[in-house]
């Protein structure tokens, strides 16, 4: 056998490992008894262990010094720089901090939904504390000298820092916040009324996978008190959340998650269990779960199918009609919730909190003070106060599990699906008439062809350049923000 072919292999037991890993997560967020919470923080230990030994093993820096000698085709010449990139990052983290982290963080999720829950940030901080210490140990390893935030956003976004980040802020927040303040000047759509049941729900959410293109026969749809993706290639698992009284949370929910299962789902079967059989990053990832829910899934022509579904699901349930719907659906109005936020507002939130998990890695910012500031930034950025801890900054699961510098992967993806809907519209130009009919077979197929069936083969930015042929800017979605909220505010 050769050395690529040794390698290859090699790392094929790797990423099936680390799959198993995911599912204990799945689980954990699921189905998982409470009461086995310390038992599955020591499994993942345990497992993270074994990853992080074969994710570093010697043999790989002389596989790779021997493979990349030869001559290589495209697709073993990126399994290889991934490979490389993977090991030189992982051999900088001790073994010992590894395990730390997934056995902290295992624990920590349940400790912060039980915080959330009590709205008792006390009860959180000293386990916060010891993940934030974590994390900038790794940050410390990862950078060699460098900025040890922008060597955890790296784990997110290869290639992106937090310069670049705030520079694309910098552009986005003038434009956003002058918009919502004449939006908010205007009087607020009719809202839904009544009850929704929640099988009801569940079963108009499938209806709506399936219309998106998400294949239930490698996927299913659970609960999950924050609606995640999960999985690659033929196991691609997807939650949501119900709601008595807001439908939209679920039915949305369910189609952003989609873009993400989709993504991961559409891949080229030929790069299953390897370097390249997942999405390329979190941002390109996000670009797809805003494009399925935002431009298409919230557009003018397919909030008009979506209305007749609710209708046959749920009878009268206060809207009239489908303009209506339509302005229903796209609600600009005063929130707390991320994850609730409409286009508008919704990287206002994420500009926060990059900026306070930054402050947090660099130790500008104590645990203890983040209420503080946390509630301080947000009247300075939305103008109301925060009533409670579980609407502020217990409201998200991110920091619980450790992720720091994902945050503002979320608007790198509103951004580059503002590219991609530009160009989709450019190649498509009776996208509406499909979409009014339940049809997103034109859009999703093209976001296959252009960015889903690459994996990781092409670094994230190639990945937008080559879809819509040109270097990502915020104009574009920039300039649909304004063009929408203007027409249905009549601004």
């Amino acid at each position: 056998m050769t050395a690529l072919t040794d390698l290859l292999t090699f790392q094929s037991g790797t990423e099936a490992l680390a799959a198993i890993a995911g599912r204990l997560e799945w689980d954990q967020e699921t189905m998982m008894p409470r009461g086995a919470a310390a038992q599955r923080g020591e499994e993942k230990a345990a497992i993270e262990a074994v990853l992080h030994a074969r994710r570093t093993d010697p043999r790989i820096g002389d596989w790779l010094s021997e493979a990349e000698g030869t001559t290589l085709t495209e697709v073993d010449a990126a399994k290889l720089r991934l490979i490389r990139r993977g090991f030189e990052r992982n051999s900088r983290v001790p073994a010992s901090l590894a395990a730390e982290i997934a056995r902290v963080t295992s624990v920590a999720q349940g400790q912060w939904a039980q915080a959330r829950g009590d709205d008792d940030v006390a009860a959180f901080v000293p386990v916060l504390e010891t993940i934030v210490r974590l994390r900038q140990e790794e940050g410390a390893a990862l950078a060699d000298g460098g900025d040890p935030y922008d060597a955890l956003l790296d784990d997110y976004e290869p290639g992106a820092t937090a310069s670049q980040l705030e520079a694309m802020f910098a552009e986005m927040r003038p434009r956003l916040v002058e918009l919502r303040a004449r939006v908010l000047d205007r009087p607020a759509p009719q809202g839904v009324k009544g009850q929704f049941d929640e099988a009801a729900q569940m079963a108009l959410t499938e209806k709506l996978a399936l219309a998106f293109g998400y294949d239930l026969n490698r996927g299913r749809i659970d609960k999950a008190v924050h609606p995640f993706s999960s999985g690659s290639g033929a196991d691609v698992r997807i939650t949501t959340r119900t709601s008595p009284t807001d439908p939209f949370n679920c039915l949305y929910s369910t189609i952003h998650e989609v873009g993400h299962a989709c993504y991961e789902q559409n891949i080229d079967e030929a790069y299953a269990l390897s370097p390249l059989g997942q999405g390329v990053s979190m941002g390109v990832h996000e670009s797809q779960s805003r494009i399925y829910e935002n431009q298409l899934g919230r557009s003018r022509a397919f909030t008009s199918w979506v209305f007749g579904q609710m209708r046959d699901a749920f009878g009268d349930f206060g809207i009239a009609d489908e303009e209506a719907f339509y302005a229903a659906v796209n609600n600009v109005q005063r929130g707390f919730i991320r994850t609730e936020a409409d286009e508008l507002q919704y990287n206002l939130h994420v500009m926060l909190r990059f900026d306070l998990e930054r402050a947090l890695i660099f130790g500008d910012l104590a645990v203890a003070d983040l209420e503080g500031a946390w509630n301080e930034r947000f009247r300075a950025d939305f103008g109301y106060d925060v009533p409670r801890p579980s609407l502020g900054c217990l409201q998200d699961v991110h920091w619980s599990v450790g992720l720091f510098g994902y945050f503002p992967t979320y608007s790198l993806g509103n951004v580059y699906a503002g590219c991609l809907h530009q160009a989709l519209r450019a190649d498509v130009p009776n996208l509406d008439d499909q979409l009014a009919q339940g049809d997103t077979s034109a859009a999703t197929g093209w976001l296959q062809e252009k960015v889903q069936r690459h994996g990781s083969l092409r670094t994230p930015r190639d990945v937008i350049t080559q879809a819509v042929g040109a270097a990502p800017t915020a104009a574009p979605l920039l300039d649909y923000v304004e063009a929408k909220f203007g027409d249905l505010y009549n601004l």
